[in-house]
């Protein structure tokens, strides 16, 4: 029902973080954080398993401290997505979980110390066939960069993230992906347009602190969507003070309005008006809770009323029109219609149905880019 994506990728280098690639043609990867205590290993894998089914690609883990090294050890062997390691300062850590089977491991070179222990880290790293995140965040900027800058910028975040590029360059490494995070979403933006054009690695996108669940989204999808549309970003997540499964959805939930990823039911519905035959905000808030496990790619419309419901309905592959009966679509095609006290579960039944007829007849895939998108050099 749509016309083709008009985003004309930035080329990027392609790097491995564990089964996932990033970069190169590769699909934007979604990504989260746990909030749990790494030590408590029953929790973070419980929520890991959480961020999985919610169609996280990958998720990333704070390891503090060398206790919490170990219990990432352990919640490794419990889990499959891949994991990235968050780590500050003591590189001691980052060798222990490269060890225990980090699949990237973010930390910035030029914060762990001495050029041995950087070089003890790039090795490792190497050996495993580990990638690095170098992660630049404007609220822990260089103490020199804050006297030059006076405040932070897109600017001093662009040289604080050159730096730690040309340590690991300088060591001839070059499996990594860089962030430019600012709680600002013109500072954000500005800083990954500047960096786009000086390398050729992946970048992982997202506008830090960013807020609660509503501002916090809104404020993603204006900032990544801003740099998607532009083709900047190889891998996203969205940073909310809510439950870290709230950031995969609204990722995918960016990544489908700009037609760059198709994960899930695409839901297309009106706002409703004092036309509406039934009621269109409670069907469709119990449709998304009946659906949100699929993961298959499906446009479904539900539309209120009769003015703009038909045509909507049609170019959905499942629509629905508002009347007394409603009418149901399928695939373009008006094929029965349903009481408006059934529709939830009229809706949901023929959801399913048409998606195991697409299974059975193998076209329908999991996940898929919607539309080819362009690479530019």
């Amino acid at each position: 029902m749509f016309g083709e994506n008009p985003i004309t990728r930035r080329k990027s280098r392609r790097i491995m973080v564990g089964r996932v690639a990033v970069g190169g043609d590769a699909p934007v990867s979604v990504q989260s954080m746990t909030n749990t205590e790494t030590t408590d290993v029953a929790a973070t894998v419980a929520q890991i398993q959480a961020l999985e089914n919610a169609g996280a690609d990958i998720v990333r883990v704070s390891v503090p401290s060398m206790e919490a090294a170990e219990a990432f050890g352990n919640i490794k062997q419990q889990v499959s997505i891949p994991l990235v390691t968050d780590i500050h300062f003591d590189y001691k850590i980052a060798l222990r979980v490269a060890e225990l089977g980090a699949d990237c491991l973010r930390i910035n070179p030029g914060n762990i110390g001495r050029e041995d222990r950087v070089r003890a880290v790039v090795e490792a790293a190497r050996d495993r066939g580990i990638p690095i995140r170098i992660g630049v965040n404007a609220g822990s900027l260089e103490k020199d960069l804050q006297k030059k800058y006076r405040e932070p910028t897109s600017e001093a975040l662009v040289e604080s993230a050159l730096r730690h590029i040309d340590i690991l360059k300088k060591l001839g490494f070059e499996d990594f992906k860089v962030s430019v995070k600012a709680s600002d979403v013109f500072m954000a933006v500005a800083a990954y347009r500047q960096l786009a054009t000086q390398i050729e690695q992946p970048l992982h996108l997202g506008i830090t602190e960013a807020g609660g669940f509503r501002s916090g989204a809104v404020k993603s999808a204006i900032g990544l969507g801003m740099l998607l549309a532009e083709g900047i970003g190889d891998t996203i997540r969205v940073s909310l003070a809510a439950d870290p499964v709230e950031e995969v959805r609204v990722g995918f939930d960016i990544l489908r309005a700009l037609r760059i990823r198709s994960k899930g039911i695409n839901l297309i519905a009106c706002p409703s008006c004092s036309r509406q035959e039934f009621d269109v905000i409670g069907t469709v808030n119990a449709l998304e809770q009946r659906i949100e496990d699929i993961r298959e790619p499906l446009d479904v419309a539900v539309i209120g009323c009769c003015v703009n419901g038909p045509g909507e309905a049609k170019g959905a592959q499942i629509g629905l029109a508002g009347g007394n009966p409603s009418l149901l679509y399928i695939n373009g095609k008006p094929d029965h219609k349903i009481a408006n006290e059934k529709l939830v579960d009229e809706i949901e039944r023929v959801i399913r149905e048409e998606l195991q007829r697409r299974r059975n007849q193998g076209d329908t895939t999991p996940d898929k880019k919607v539309f080819p998108i362009k690479l530019t050099g």
